[in-house]
Formats: C-alpha cells, sequence, structure tokens
C-alpha cells in the first residue's frame, strides 16, 4: 500500500491558459495525492481521468455527507451547496425537475437571441472607437444578459446581478465576510421573484421551474431560490465570462489557430470542445466527494471519511485518453472532456453555455476579421478567483 507522506498547498500555481505541470507529474508518478487548501482539512487529489471520473460517479463517495464538515475550500466561509451538496435519490429529484423547465428545445430557441446580442455588443464596441476590453464590453455582459432574459429578470435589474455574480467569485471576498450579505441579497431578490410567478405565471425559465410537477412532487421555494441564483445565475454567468476572454487569448496566441478556423468555420463546435478541453476555467478542484467506505485507487487507500478532489485540468490531459494533450486541435473527433463535469453533478447549464460560446466566437471572428490583441499578449490582465480564473482585463482591437 502506498502512503503518500508530502501535503502539498492547494491550489497549484497559475499563469494564464497555462496548467500546472505538477499535474501532469503527478499523475505519472503519484496519481492519489495528499493536499492542503487555504481553508478546511487536508485532501486527496486525483489527477487521472479514471479517477476523477470514479470520484464523480460511484456511489461510494457522497457531496451530501460534506455538508457542515470543514470542507477544503479557497473560502474561508463555508456556506451550503445547493445541488451541489445532495446525494441521490435527493438530487436525482431535484434534476429530474429542473430537466422538465430546462430543455433542448429551450435552448435552441434562444440561440438566435444569443446570436443577436452579441452582434448588438460588437456593434457597441465598434461605436465607440478602434479598440476595445472584450472582458468588459463584451464577456461579462452577453452571459448575464442571457440568463436574466432566460430567468424573466427585468432588465433594470441586470447591473445589481452583476454586482453579484462578481462579488460570490471573485478572490478578494475569499477572505472577507461579505459572502452572506451578498447571498442574502440574491436569496431575498430570488425570493421575491418566485412569489410574483406563483401569483402571475411566465413562459420564461423560473416561471416554468415554479411550475415543473413529477407525480405531484414540486420544488420547494427554498429550492428554487438556491437553482435560480446561485446555480444558474452564478454558475452561468461567470463560467462563460471566464471562459470568452480565454478562448479568444488562446486563438490569438496559438500559432496558427484564428486562420483555421477562418478558413474552415464549421469547425466551430469541435474547436469549442477543444478549447473547453485544454484552456483552464476553474481555478481549482472543488467540491470535494468524501469517501463513505474505504477505497482503493491502484495501491493507495482512501479511507471512510476522507475527502478526494476530481482534478479536472489533469483528467482533461491524460495520454491515457486523449491523443496529444498537450496540443490543441481544433478537429479532435474523440473529446471525452471533463470540464462540466461527469455522472450526477454534470453541469445543468452544459449546453447553454457551448451555444453561449459558439454564437459569441462566431459573431466576433466574422465581424473582426482583423482580430488581434491591443497591446500584445503581456498588456492582458489576469485573475484567479475562488471559482473561474481568466483574463481581468483584454483589450482588442480590429
Amino acid at each position: 500500500m502506498t502512503v503518500p507522506t508530502r501535503v502539498r498547498d492547494y491550489p497549484f500555481e497559475m499563469r494564464e491558459t497555462s496548467v500546472s505541470s505538477l499535474y501532469a507529474k503527478l499523475r505519472d508518478t503519484e496519481p492519489m495525492s495528499r493536499v492542503q487548501m487555504p481553508f478546511g482539512e487536508e485532501a486527496w487529489l486525483a489527477t487521472r481521468y479514471a479517477d476523477v471520473k470514479l470520484v464523480m460517479t460511484d456511489p461510494r463517495f457522497s457531496r451530501a455527507i460534506a455538508q457542515g464538515l470543514d470542507q477544503p475550500r479557497l473560502r474561508r466561509q463555508s456556506t451550503g451547496d445547493g445541488i451541489m451538496g445532495m446525494d441521490p435519490p435527493d438530487h436525482t429529484r431535484l434534476r429530474r425537475l429542473v430537466g422538465k423547465a430546462f430543455t433542448a428545445r429551450r435552448m435552441e430557441q434562444m440561440r438566435a437571441g444569443v446570436r443577436s446580442l452579441a452582434a448588438r455588443l460588437i456593434d457597441d464596441m465598434i461605436a465607440n472607437g478602434g479598440s476595445a476590453d472584450l472582458v468588459e464590453d463584451f464577456a461579462r455582459l452577453l452571459p448575464v444578459n442571457v440568463i436574466c432574459d432566460l430567468l424573466g429578470v427585468p432588465f433594470a435589474d441586470r447591473h445589481v446581478f452583476r454586482r453579484w455574480t462578481e462579488g460570490v467569485t471573485n478572490d478578494e471576498t475569499a477572505k472577507a465576510d461579505v459572502l452572506f450579505e451578498i447571498g442574502g441579497e440574491l436569496d431575498d431578490y430570488m425570493a421575491a421573484l418566485v412569489a410574483q410567478r406563483r401569483k402571475e405565471p411566465t413562459d420564461d425559465l423560473l416561471g416554468a421551474l415554479v411550475y415543473a410537477r413529477d407525480n405531484g412532487d414540486k420544488l420547494s421555494d427554498n429550492e428554487l431560490i438556491v437553482l435560480a441564483g446561485a446555480g444558474l445565475l452564478t454558475g452561468g454567468v461567470e463560467t462563460v465570462a471566464a471562459a470568452l476572454p480565454s478562448f479568444v487569448f488562446t486563438l490569438l496566441t496559438e500559432p496558427g489557430l484564428i486562420d483555421q478556423l477562418r478558413r474552415d468555420p464549421e469547425l466551430m463546435p469541435t474547436a469549442v470542445e477543444e478549447l473547453l478541453r485544454y484552456v483552464p476555467i476553474n481555478t481549482a478542484a472543488m467540491f470535494a466527494r468524501y469517501a463513505l467506505e474505504d477505497v482503493w485507487f491502484g495501491d493507495t487507500l482512501v479511507r471512510t471519511g476522507d475527502p478526494v478532489l476530481a482534478a479536472l485540468h489533469a483528467a482533461n490531459r491524460d495520454p491515457e485518453v486523449f491523443e496529444n494533450p498537450e496540443s490543441i486541435d481544433l478537429t479532435r473527433k474523440n473529446n471525452p472532456h471533463l470540464t462540466f463535469g461527469h455522472g450526477p453533478h454534470h453541469c445543468i447549464g452544459a449546453q447553454l453555455a457551448r451555444m453561449e460560446l459558439r454564437e459569441s466566437l462566431s459573431e466576433l471572428l466574422t465581424r473582426f476579421p482583423g482580430l488581434r490583441l491591443a497591446g500584445g499578449p503581456q498588456s492582458v490582465e489576469w485573475k484567479y478567483g475562488v471559482i473561474v480564473r481568466g483574463p481581468s482585463r483584454l483589450r482588442i482591437t480590429w
């Protein structure tokens, strides 16, 4: 039996869109290693693709029992994890009910609207001169408007949602006592919207969630507030807002990629999947799963009650699964990346995020045939928050 003796500080070093070389080293020599996050107890870190999938799908690992424990985390404050803090059958019930409202048909109906929104934002950038900050003028505005449209949030309130989403994911709040304040404001706002939907039915997603039924079962007000607020709003906005400029940076700095996409725009779907695999969006592995019994990973024993973090960054570059994993291949066909998770907790908004990324990148490349970084790669400013990482300022010109 292998017993790791070293406990490494986690997350590992981050720089731009790079993935720490330590992930690959551990994957090869110590696939189940011990790490210590800034807050919470020590944890195991799984780095091999097969091990990461097992941790996320095997019923011997639980998210529910993590609630109330000193979970490994990047924030000092520990709050409830909503649907991410549930196991089947409670989690299955919520996913089934949400699925009745969050349909592929609804996502497809939104495609033209997302494309139109991207076009309007580009029009505004062009009207304001020959350069713009892709983060502030495009990447942050697009997903918050999409999610607010989806939920039926009044247009006048969208600036408030932007402040909330930035607040709960920003590294500056990691050690502060503002999380409960921000979360409370968001919960109160969503509670009022839910109450309004109960009185006055609507055909937006929040209205559909309010009236979702399954054999007489329905979502409670608290479940609706957590799902729509911290779940769909925060996750749906910040993930796309971080991915968009990170993807553009990668396309503009990796030789030949932007030209390849311009020559063959039909590659966009596979290109987005490859960028999702290759470019790190999350700051670190999160949402530790706790072992309900002793589990062997090769010759390493994870004991009952031990937390395990699933390193998606490392799994997405596992050479046992991906050919030439350290290279970007926009034509890659076999691409079972784990960026949106796997198993019961697979991101429910994955298809929406994919659609937003494809449409917005297509619009940017079409409207800006001379798209390039203003000031070069060294001018891009980066942030590494408690959930996502990506440019905080990325000026483009065309």
